[in-house]
């Protein structure tokens, strides 16, 4: 299939190659049913140009799915969550993930300069204000690691069991390791920095398709919605769309099988390139760089981990004592004065008289606060039962 004929079917001024990847085209002849010339004019608005969207998600999940037929079993890359939360490191071969790791915490992962140094998933512990959370220094995935390629479907399936994903990348490499990461990562449902589109989806019995919006659409229009839902065979359904989303987002709410992480890009090596690269790629979002070798921005990065996971500490108080600051309660930012309580015991809420608070959450120290009052960083707490 040619590059004029594509740009034919997408019917847009950008160029195909822009849009539709290699693999998307590999798709396209293999699971084509339309066939003959006709396709190219049929094939030309923006309604078919979503539901060639919604076909080649489905195709893609088809081609990623493992083979059913019965194999040896191999050994298993994930390891039991521990700690308040768990990173994954990611890259290609060679990039100073081992290194990272050894540095960080106290596991010694070890470190060679050929690539596929590391085989397996090596977990370790960063101790940082309090919290303890797990690090793992995953084999290094190669172009192809959604196919299967190199064991990688081993490595992504943990990395999506992560809070948070750091993906190591070599300075001296420029911009291709990060696109073939990310776009092996998006090709498993997995979306780094992306917010859950705000589309309320719910599958009916019948009644057919319900479709509100609470917002201008720009990107989406009703009858796509509805081409969209038919391809996945979905005839009833109700639909809200809060936000203006677009055609590939309204299929990954319709598959519901996609995560949604912060990612930090971490480019290593910085001691080997210039002053005017390293400040281009510090620059960018999301991007943090550092020199293992070197030891290097080593604490930055771990702030922006922290900023990252978004976690808080809470102090315990008893009464007539002062607060114990040895021993933090770890918490995703956000918690209740609930949180707290089944944190400490899960019988505690239901004794729960009311809790006096010191900290930033408080408009005077302490305040005399209920279950729904929402705890901020570094606050006290001192629980009084009935």
């Amino acid at each position: 299939m040619c590059r004029d004929s594509i740009e034919v079917i997408w019917g847009c001024e950008q160029s195909a190659w822009e849009v539709c990847s290699r693999f998307d085209l590999l798709l396209l002849e293999k699971f084509s049913p339309f066939g003959g010339e006709g396709f190219l004019h049929r094939w030309s608005t923006e309604y078919h140009l979503g539901l060639l969207k919604a076909k080649l998600a489905k195709y893609r999940a088809q081609l990623l799915e493992p083979s059913k037929s019965p194999a040896a079993k191999g050994e298993g890359f994930d390891v039991m969550k521990s700690g308040d939360a768990r990173v994954a490191l990611i890259g290609f071969p060679s990039v100073g993930k081992s290194t990272f790791l050894s540095l960080m915490t106290s596991t010694a992962s070890e470190a060679a300069s050929y690539e596929f140094t590391t085989l397996t998933c090596i977990p370790g512990v960063i101790e940082y204000k309090g919290a303890n959370i797990q690090l793992l220094d995953l084999p290094g995935i190669i172009e192809g690691a959604a196919q299967g390629k190199g064991r990688g479907r081993q490595v992504i399936a943990v990395a999506r069991t992560a809070d948070v994903v750091i993906m190591m990348l070599d300075a001296t490499k420029g911009e291709v390791q990060r696109a073939l990461l990310e776009k092996e990562l998006e090709s498993v449902g997995i979306r780094l920095n992306k917010s859950k589109p705000n589309i309320y989806f719910k599958p009916k019995k019948g009644g057919g398709i319900s479709f509100n919006s609470t917002v201008t659409l720009t990107q989406c229009s009703e009858k796509l919605v509805q081409l969209i839902l038919h391809e996945y065979k979905i005839f009833n359904a109700e639909v809200l769309f809060r936000e203006d989303c677009s055609p590939d987002e309204f299929i990954d709410v319709i598959v519901g099988n996609r995560v949604y992480m912060p990612c930090l890009y971490v480019y290593n090596k910085i001691d080997q390139i210039s002053m005017e690269e390293v400040d281009r790629l510090a620059r960018r979002p999301h991007s943090v760089v550092i020199s293992c070798g070197m030891k290097l921005n080593l604490d930055y990065l771990l702030e922006k981990l922290w900023e990252y996971l978004a976690l808080t500490c809470i102090y315990t108080k008893k009464r007539g004592q002062r607060p114990d600051f040895t021993d933090a309660i770890i918490l995703r930012k956000g918690a209740s004065v609930e949180h707290v309580c089944h944190r400490i015991h899960r019988s505690l809420a239901s004794q729960f008289k009311y809790a006096l608070v010191w900290g930033t959450s408080t408009k005077y120290s302490p305040q005399r606060v209920g279950l729904t009052h929402m705890m901020e960083h570094e606050d006290v707490i001192q629980i009084v039962k009935k």
